[in-house]
């Protein structure tokens, strides 16, 4: 917890601290239990909630205050910064979840991560409800998407969404690119 005037640590900053201290295979198995809905906020004593500091967020969340999807959403964000594969199912359930925010989470870090395997979801997220889950899905297309994945990219190009539309486009260029493929829709995919 910080004091009045006292600068909190960024989440590189947290998230190494935590690294640090119990290491990179805890600290990316207790982002797991709490992703994955093992442990939830229910258990505010488990020693995965070590994991995600929060300080006066999570006690506005044990509070009833701010909404429990918050803790998945940390935790998925701590696989930003500490990753080991062990995580990968972990994060593509993720991409199922009720919360937009966890899916939304999900999507970066499948992106970072370049977890293929969750290309699938990824396109079905391209037709989510929340334009932010639309936008971060095709962005992690261009990453980590296959030839059957333009599809959906070639979808959202008329999305309501402009930001949506546009990342798509930027999306299936990266796409072509990176697979060396006419993706266009004329041929083949």
């Amino acid at each position: 917890m910080t004091t009045p005037g006292q600068r909190r640590a960024t989440p590189a900053e947290h998230w190494a601290s935590v690294q640090r201290r119990l290491g990179t295979a805890v600290t990316v198995e207790r982002c797991i239990e709490v992703l994955s809905g093992a442990v939830t906020i229910e258990h505010p004593s488990d020693p995965a909630f070590t994991v995600l500091g929060g300080g006066n967020h999570l006690q506005r969340i044990l509070d009833g205050v701010s909404p429990d999807y918050w803790i998945r959403v940390w935790a998925a964000r701590g696989l930003l910064y500490v990753w080991d594969d062990t995580a990968t199912a972990a994060v593509i359930t993720g991409l199922s979840d009720d919360a937009w925010r966890v899916r939304e989470m999900c999507a970066k870090v499948a992106r970072l991560r370049l977890l293929g395997q969750a290309g699938d979801d990824l396109a079905r997220l391209v037709a989510d409800d929340v334009p932010r889950v639309r936008s971060a899905a095709v962005r992690a297309l261009a990453d980590v998407g296959e030839a059957e994945h333009a599809a959906a990219l070639r979808q959202a190009l008329d999305d309501q969404d402009r930001s949506v539309a546009d990342a798509a486009d930027r999306a299936r260029i990266t796409m072509a690119q990176r697979l060396d493929r006419d993706l266009s829709g004329t041929g083949d995919d």
